[in-house]
């Protein structure tokens, strides 16, 4: 089954560089939607199965570094060997021309993003239960991860947490050679001088632990009290300080043997990893911090029932979890920029500049002036979200609400969106808001406080 599934995987030479690729260009039954991200050894897209009729990420590496694609196809090898809830599965790997082509499991955000914000005791503990089930079932195989780090956990929806990135992991045998590959933040000393273990995982993913619940990132020496150590215990016991203090020992005797045993403590401790607050002051701002957080909510639910279908705004904000729509510059609600982006599209395609999504005819992005894309169809299909058209008299092409360009034409949109069922327009840009419950423009960032 697994050669059938992968019937290419050699050591052959790969392609040269390949060229970044562009929104709804076709590689094999993969259709482009965008770029996730681009690094030294790979570049990742979200792409569309047009077979299995699914989302996936495509990881494509570069070949101007041959070591690299030494790991990539050892990472295929090693996912094929470990199938788990809580491990990044491979869905296909082969060559699309002279491209070699990993299809993953594609999630919502990594857990590096969704730390920027704010998250409860109860949900970052119930990340580390998931992260540590994996990481340990890892080491009951034998095999080392040897690059534990946030950016490497996948969220996908229902909270579900899963390890991926296997490109660096080492099968555990007699002699195990290695260099020092790892994230420098999370590397163990000993992984850093090039003989990682399996406590060099334990290292790692105490310090993810520790970043969790703290909002800090330690840093070498590590001496305790670290960063952030003050919040930490507001938040868990002292057992479970001790928990990490011990994952994160210098001395790789000191730590949990493996991410078995160190996940086992972790089930023992977690039944009451949280702390209670007994103290009738603490006891009082807890209070006061759940009423915001109820009025906050009751404020985000009286807008969705009043502007939520009007501007789309089914999306949550990156940053502070309140509802946002993919037309807005900035969160009405903290202000942050590009407040959705990430968040699954309707659109069939999404902008590779902006992440947005974009219908198949357009030949522009409509959000950011984008370029232009691959030409997929010279037909234009119709719309129910049309209700305008654009000013340029060569062009008169349809425009959806709060368009900043025309995406037939690439013209700027002059006219002021309005927003229906509000009177208010913001002094700056022009266009609607509800100024009745937003902190800032989301088109123009303005905060609505100026325009009171």
């Amino acid at each position: 089954m697994i050669a059938a599934l992968f019937p290419v995987l050699d050591d052959q030479c790969l392609s040269p560089v390949h060229a970044l690729l562009r929104t709804r260009q076709k590689l094999g039954k993969y259709t482009i939607l965008g770029r996730l991200s681009s690094g030294p050894l790979a570049d990742v897209y979200r792409a569309y199965d047009r077979i299995q009729k699914i989302k996936v990420a495509l990881k494509i590496p570069r070949a101007d570094n041959l070591q690299g694609h030494e790991e990539f196809l050892h990472e295929v090898r090693v996912a094929t060997r470990l199938r788990h809830p809580n491990l990044l599965g491979v869905l296909n790997a082969s060559y699309i021309g002279d491209d070699f082509v990993i299809a993953l499991e594609l999630g919502e955000e990594s857990l590096a993003d969704r730390l920027e914000r704010r998250i409860s005791t109860a949900n970052a503990l119930d990340l580390v239960g998931q992260a540590l089930s994996g990481l340990a079932f890892m080491h009951e195989n034998r095999v080392i991860h040897c690059d534990i780090k946030p950016e490497n956990f996948i969220l996908f929806p229902g909270n579900k947490l899963k390890l991926g990135d296997y490109g660096f992991a080492k099968v555990r045998v007699r002699t195990l050679k290695a260099s020092g590959s790892g994230t420098v933040d999370y590397i163990a000393p000993e992984q850093a001088m090039g003989r990682p273990k399996f406590q060099s995982d334990v290292f790692s993913m105490g310090i993810v632990i520790y970043q969790a619940l703290s909002g800090r990132l330690p840093e070498w020496p590590f001496e305790w009290p670290l960063p952030g150590q003050d919040r930490l215990e507001q938040r868990v016991r002292p057992e479970f300080v001790n928990f990490l203090r011990q994952a994160i020992q210098l001395d790789p005797k000191q730590r949990f043997a493996d991410a078995s045993i160190m996940n086992a403590a972790f089930e023992r401790l977690q039944s009451h990893a949280r702390k209670q607050v007994t103290s009738r002051k603490k006891s009082t701002a807890r209070s006061a911090s759940q009423y915001n957080l109820r009025w906050r909510e009751m404020r985000w639910r009286e807008f969705s029932r009043r502007f939520g279908k009007t501007l789309d705004a089914r999306h949550k904000c990156r940053h502070c979890d309140g509802p946002v729509a993919e037309s807005m510059q900035a969160c009405p609600w903290c202000g942050s920029e590009h407040p959705s982006r990430g968040a699954d599209s309707r659109m069939p395609s999404s902008c590779p500049r902006c992440d947005r999504g974009v219908k198949n005819d357009w030949d522009y992005c409509s959000w950011c002036y984008g370029p232009g894309f691959v030409e997929e169809t010279t037909r234009r299909y119709p719309d129910k979200r049309y209700v305008d058209t654009c000013s340029n008299k060569r062009c008169k092409g349809p425009l959806m609400p709060f368009m900043r360009y025309c995406p037939w034409c690439r013209s700027k949109v002059k006219k002021p969106w309005k927003l229906e069922g509000s009177k208010t327009s913001c002094k700056a840009c022009g266009w609607g808001i509800a100024s009745e419950f937003w902190n800032y423009c989301a088109w123009c960032r303005e905060p609505v406080s100026r325009n009171r």
